[in-house]
């Protein structure tokens, strides 16, 4: 019988823990962990992802604030907000809201953040110390990942796993961590050359390719895991609406051993994961005993 694996629920136990953690440390140091979201523009779809933050916030007792820029903002405006937010102590964790809108290089803003405020673990150096193998802010949704698979008593040493995506956010830390698991990885991208035939290979498929619905039966090995990253909305015939990641998931959940539903999979654990780094970050701000790293390796 196929396992769904269920990012809200474990999401849901994980934020118990760290209001447990919260609750614990407040009497020693007199405030809650902070989180300062910028956003620029008004992309829809980022607006959705930072009302969820929010929410998840206040469900653990991280005091959130959120600093929305207009889409005219230039490279320097953002960067001064950043510098602010450096500079600020009751913020103990920095988040930049991607996609940003065209024009603004989030390569020169994100190293602009202290390396101990970012949350997301983009910074060249928390980059690194994944790398390196070190503890440390990891990217949310990659981290998400691996705590599911942990959860689920999923075994990845020595494991043949593929990554489709390449990108900063997902694709290669998500390729390191699954390295640092003793899995053997390949990544293929949009010009990997019949990717199918790597991706029958795979005990582990995790799919980060951006594309509604790309990934069916001709691509996976029966009895596989399979996480899909992606989150569409689309539109069917009758004009109706829903929710759909990158893989079709009626088609594969039948013959794999466990696969991520859309919503309700990775979605939730990238929030989750947005948190436990924030309120690590405060442990460490603060003095406190550093008792997460079970989720940060």
């Amino acid at each position: 019988m196929t396992i769904r694996l269920d990012g809200k629920k474990l999401a849901h136990e994980l934020e118990l823990r760290l209001k447990e953690e919260i609750n614990a440390g407040l009497p020693k140091v007199g405030r809650p962990p902070g989180l300062a979201v910028i956003r620029v523009g008004d992309d829809p779809a980022s607006g959705v992802y930072v009302s969820n933050k929010e929410k998840a916030c206040s469900r653990v007792g991280v005091r959130s604030s959120v600093f929305h820029l207009s889409k005219e903002a230039t490279n320097n405006e953002i960067k001064a907000k950043i510098q602010e937010l450096n500079d600020n102590n009751l913020f103990d964790g920095i988040l930049l809201q991607l996609p940003l809108p065209k024009g603004i290089d989030e390569g020169i803003l994100l190293k602009e953040m202290l390396p101990n405020k970012d949350v997301d673990g983009l910074h060249s150096y928390n980059l690194g110390k994944l790398l390196k193998g070190e503890v440390g802010p990891r990217s949310c949704t990659p981290a998400g990942v691996m705590a599911l698979l942990s959860r689920n008593k999923i075994s990845l040493e020595g494991k043949r796993a593929v990554v489709i995506g390449r990108s900063i956010l997902v694709g290669k830390p998500m390729a390191l961590m699954l390295q640092a698991a003793n899995a053997t990885v390949t990544v293929v991208h949009s010009k990997t050359k019949d990717f199918a035939h790597i991706t029958k290979q795979a005990d582990l498929l995790v799919v980060a390719a951006g594309q509604p619905n790309l990934i069916g039966e001709e691509h996976i090995r029966k009895n596989s895991v399979v996480i899909d990253v992606g989150i569409h909305r689309i539109t069917d015939n009758q004009g109706r609406s829903r929710l759909c990641g990158d893989v079709r998931f009626e088609e594969l959940e039948p013959l794999v051993q466990a696969i991520t539903p859309v919503p309700g999979g990775v979605g939730p654990m990238t929030v989750a994961m947005l948190l436990v780094n924030t309120v690590s970050r405060w442990q460490e701000h603060c003095g406190l005993s550093f008792s997460l790293g079970d989720l940060l390796l």
